[in-house]
């Protein structure tokens, strides 16, 4: 009899999902799954809607990337329109996805995975989360709150609220920058580069004591997939797509993001609603790869501002070629903080920021728009095919969850295969495997455009398909 065992309190992933463990007949890990259970519906709805609506709707994914979503909606709606949006609106849109960069990885640092390496994989479930990061380290759990409400400061003071902002449009933006909310950053910056130095002390030191961690944790090679400028440095909104593969070698550049479905290609399998994309040349399962601030790092050449180019050099001389540890997402997503808090000053002393010329305007001008922008989360597309009216006949998104499915399958069965032997999984190991998918920092939601009860749940399965034991936990 399959027996079910409740483990409280929620666990710290975005989203639905169930892992999947099999064991051969001497109790060890054969093969591992992560399933995403929750059901993706949300691009056949939009179909008959307006293409200029998308930006409204499509943040809607998500209360935690709705400024993602929002940015490569637009841009897909410039690209149906065929139009060059205005200079101060391009850079307003990267201000404003810089914003997305800092709040989204403060988050994914400091409140859901900090709590694993920095009280420990041990430490009971009731005490191992955000709450007890306050009560062992109230500094700290206080710093990065106040860097993330930095980067929603900055999301604000250009769309006017933190979650939803209806600010970006195909052709531009709604408003510029003000002079008041242009010295409002400036006054976070001491404050959160100073956060940011306090983490990168801290993950060196938890670097030194997790040695462990770093080989087993989605340790392996894969391609790796990000935007990078015509120099080859790290890019968020804009640029070509470069992939390179485990050994740090370049094998497609400056690739057009609008053909993107040329070398990218999605499997569907039943065990899962999440789609599998891969690199088409390599085929499926070859072509995997993965994307988020471990790959945007490692097909880049170079951050672009002075400290994140100090802190890059030192995170490549962690890999042979490319770094492949998936427990250095972590470390990878500090640099690229430190980076946008680098490009956000640099934008302050840029006066057309202010500027009221802010949208160019066009009608249909060409039937099929693909926008694609960096998510912190990895490299985000909008597909929209349209009518001569506008309306939408087909819509297209593909999420870096859905990118990582592939990675993050292997990650679990990697982790589960040192840790799990016999049919017993204590609550510290439930808690091992489930970390190996938050190095990715997936967003459920935006991959299966869900919504429901957002649970975990672990089964072992034996070689004659019995469920032999299930553990979950559920909200």
């Amino acid at each position: 009899m399959a027996k079910r065992i409740i483990i409280d309190p929620v666990t710290r992933i975005e989203g639905h999902a169930k892992i999947s463990i099999f064991i051969d007949d001497a109790g060890n890990v054969s093969d591992a799954e992560f399933h995403v259970v929750e059901f993706r519906g949300f691009e056949k709805f939009c179909e008959g809607r307006p293409f200029s609506e998308m930006p409204g709707i499509t943040p809607r994914i998500c209360g935690i990337c709705p400024v993602s979503h929002l940015l490569a909606s637009a841009k897909a709606g410039d690209a149906i329109m065929a139009v060059n949006i205005p200079p101060a609106a391009e850079k307003l849109r990267r201000l404003m996805n810089l914003g997305q960069f800092i709040q989204s990885h403060a988050l994914s640092f400091f409140h859901l995975s900090a709590p694993d390496f920095l009280l420990g994989w041990d430490t009971p479930p009731t005490e191992r989360n955000v709450f007890g990061l306050i009560a062992t380290n109230r500094d700290l759990a206080r710093a990065g709150i106040r860097l993330r409400q930095f980067g929603q400061e900055i999301i604000e003071l250009l769309g006017g609220k933190k979650i939803h902002p209806a600010w970006a449009v195909p052709g531009g933006v709604r408003s510029p920058l003000t002079e008041a909310g242009r010295e409002k950053i400036r006054g976070w910056l001491p404050e959160a580069y100073a956060t940011t130095k306090t983490a990168f002390d801290l993950f060196k030191k938890t670097l030194e004591s997790h040695k462990k961690e770093m080989q087993i944790f989605g340790n392996f090679p894969s391609l790796f997939l990000g935007l990078v400028d015509a120099e080859g440095n790290w890019e968020h909104h804009g640029g070509k797509l470069r992939f390179t593969d485990s050994s740090g070698n370049i094998i497609a550049d400056q690739l057009d993001p609008q053909k993107y479905f040329e070398y990218i290609g999605e499997a569907v399998q039943t065990t899962s609603y999440l789609k599998s994309p891969f690199y088409t040349p390599l085929g499926f399962p070859e072509g995997m790869y993965r994307v988020g601030p471990l790959a945007r790092l490692n097909v880049a050449e170079r951050m672009g501002t002075p400290k994140a180019d100090e802190e890059l050099k030192k995170f490549k001389k962690m890999g042979h070629g490319a770094v492949t540890s998936s427990f250095l997402y972590h470390y990878a997503r500090l640099i690229e903080i430190l980076a946008s808090i680098e490009r956000v000053e640099g934008y302050l002393e840029d006066s057309e920021l202010l500027s009221d010329e802010l949208r160019a305007d066009a009608g249909i001008n060409s039937l099929r728009g693909v926008g694609v922008s960096e998510a912190p989360r990895g490299t985000l597309f909008h597909d929209y095919t349209v009518d001569r009216d506008g309306l939408l006949k087909k819509v297209n998104l593909i999420v870096a969850t859905g990118q990582n499915n592939l990675a993050m399958n292997r990650t679990v069965a990697q982790i589960a295969r040192h840790y799990v032997r016999g049919t017993d999984v204590p609550e510290p190991l439930l808690n091992r495997i489930e970390h190996g998918i938050r190095c990715y920092d997936p967003c459920l939601s935006c991959s299966t455009h869900a919504v429901g009860q957002m649970p975990l749940e672990v089964r072992l399965i034996a070689p004659d398909g019995r469920v032999v034991r299930e553990v979950a936990r559920r909200i």
